[in-house]
């Protein structure tokens, strides 16, 4: 199953149907090609990874403690209940970075993962660097 999804029966189609999980924290467009970290220094699980453009918060790993949301310079971070409208597509973005990286089980021991979902990299420049 892919990370941020999760399969239930559907009894009217007799199939399993893949449906988004909840995803407790997103990372919006203000941390597009800023990638500031002070939210990596504080998550105690270490669940928020860094792509090429911007961070990513795991949604199988993230225990939904919002450490992280108070500390981000750029206010980036959202609960799910409180994502802006405008930034809606970001909450995708943040399961879609993970589908082929799967759940390595912490961020530090990966690094830096150089790819970003299609949306993200289609961005132009923002953010200061």
């Amino acid at each position: 199953m892919l990370p941020g999804y999760h399969a239930s029966w559907c009894p009217a189609k007799k199939v399993r149907v893949r449906k988004a999980a909840a995803v407790p924290y997103t990372i919006a467009e203000p941390c597009v090609d800023v990638l500031d970290k002070a939210c990596i220094e504080e998550c105690p699980v270490d669940c928020i990874y860094e792509g090429g453009r911007m961070l990513y918060i795991h949604p199988d790993e993230c225990v939904d403690c919002g450490a992280c949301e108070p500390v981000c310079p750029v206010e980036a971070i959202f609960y799910e209940d409180d994502v802006p409208d405008q930034w809606n597509d970001y909450v995708s973005a943040n399961v879609d970075f993970f589908v082929e990286l799967g759940s390595p089980g912490g961020a530090a021991k990966l690094g830096k993962v150089d790819y970003d979902p299609p949306f993200i990299k289609a961005l132009p420049p923002m953010g200061e660097h």
